[in-house]
């Protein structure tokens, strides 16, 4: 079964389709790849899956139960997390003070100790940014910056994990680590959904890849059979194989 179902979505704004007919399901213990052009509908298949955008028809489900009614902070308490496009930070707090944000607001209504400093240190270790754990966010490149949304994410304890755009901004080794990070995340037992461009990182990690051009799934399956689809090699991917 799987643990996030996207079935029969569509999301118009005005005359513009931005998500046409679109199901994707994810399962847990796997890494799924939704990628595609700009302008295809990730993002906003990412705002409807977190409760921003209310889609005009379709549904969205969280292991079988029916949520598209569901506040964002109702599907944040049932597992779901993510992180933005556009870096959503407090920037001018630490790295340790972001992260502590995020355990605390959990703390609140959970009631588990997640917001313990050795809870905090473990994510700061596990993001890898121990060296600067203290300094502002704001002084850090972008590439940190994405993990320490990363490590805010994590400090909710979700089950589903939402990533858009994750390693933009990384170096080779940051985003090696990055991989290795959603492995072992996935390994465990998470659910992780990944909008990426690097398609090194995406062909890499993913179990699955569903492809969107212009509102649509035209392509659903394995590395492997995403990197030979002619019509994926057409819309994306160019005419060459790409992470072979």
């Amino acid at each position: 079964m799987a643990q996030l179902e996207v079935e029969d979505v569509i999301v118009r704004f005005g005359g513009h389709v931005a998500v046409d007919d679109v199901s994707v399901r994810a399962d847990a213990g796997r890494i799924t790849g939704l990628i595609g052009p700009n302008g295809a509908g990730k993002t906003t298949l990412f705002n409807v899956i977190t409760g921003l955008l209310t889609p005009n028809a379709g549904r969205v489900k969280l292991d079988d139960r029916d949520i598209t009614k569901l506040p964002p902070y109702k599907r944040a308490r049932r597992g779901i997390a993510r992180t933005f496009q556009r870096l959503e930070l407090f920037s001018v707090l630490t790295v340790r003070e972001n992260i502590a944000v995020a355990a605390e607001t959990r703390r609140s209504w959970a009631h588990d100790g997640a917001h313990k400093a050795s809870s905090i240190d473990a994510i700061i270790e596990r993001i890898g940014l121990q060296d600067c754990a203290d300094e502002r966010v704001d002084s850090l490149p972008t590439g940190q910056a994405r993990l320490v949304e990363l490590g805010r994410s994590l400090a909710s304890r979700p089950s589903v994990l939402l990533l858009d755009e994750p390693a933009s901004g990384q170096t080779e080794s940051e985003t090696q680590r990055f991989a290795d990070l959603l492995r072992e995340l996935s390994h465990e037992g998470m659910t992780v959904l990944v909008v990426e461009h690097d398609m090194q990182l995406v062909m890499s990690v993913c179990d699955t890849i569903c492809v969107l051009d212009f509102g649509r799934i035209i392509a659903t399956g394995t590395p492997e059979e995403i990197r030979t689809n002619d019509a994926v090699l057409a819309a994306y991917l160019g005419t060459k194989k790409v992470g072979a």
